[in-house]
């Protein structure tokens, strides 16, 4: 994983066009490829906060498979983790895989003391990645209109996983 660049515009707005991989985010897609530039340009969660949504690239072929990455909200002081992928590598474990390094980065390197997932409660997929990679449900949300759930998990939580798994 490394931080998204303006150079990554064109995947990244070729992943937002997909209407299944925006079906359950709330988002929009980018109108053109130089609205996903801007949008790059201006993306300041790495330079603020330490954090961000990071490029996923297939070690094999060099492509941009989608990102991944924790945000950081200081408006409810929240860290979130979210992920999202071109529909040809679904279901083959990169976000099970790339989300649990998000939360390693965010508790053992960072320190931060909780993260929660949040999903839109018909998205099953994300909801399965969320409870993979340790979270537990903590309550039901409004999700632009939608039921939605959130997930949660403590750095104490962590630690605790961390600790049984490591021996």
């Amino acid at each position: 994983m490394q931080n998204l660049t303006v150079n990554d515009a064109v995947d990244f707005y070729r992943l937002n066009l997909d209407p299944d991989v925006l079906k359950y985010t709330g988002d929009v897609p980018f109108q053109t490829v130089d609205g996903a530039r801007r949008f790059l340009k201006q993306y300041e969660q790495y330079e603020k906060y330490g954090v961000g949504r990071l490029a996923v690239i297939d070690k094999e072929t060099d492509a941009f498979i989608g990102w991944c990455g924790l945000k950081y909200s200081p408006d409810i002081d929240e860290y979130d983790i979210g992920f999202r992928f071109f529909k040809d590598v679904w279901n083959k474990g990169y976000a099970t895989e790339t989300a649990g390094r998000c939360l390693e980065f965010g508790f053992s390197d960072l320190n931060i003391e909780e993260i929660v997932g949040r999903a839109m409660t018909e998205n099953k997929a994300s909801i399965q990645v969320l409870e993979k990679i340790g979270m537990t449900f903590k309550q039901q949300f409004d999700f632009n209109g939608q039921k939605g759930v959130i997930y949660r998990m403590t750095k104490r939580e962590y630690d605790k996983i961390s600790a049984t798994t490591d021996k």
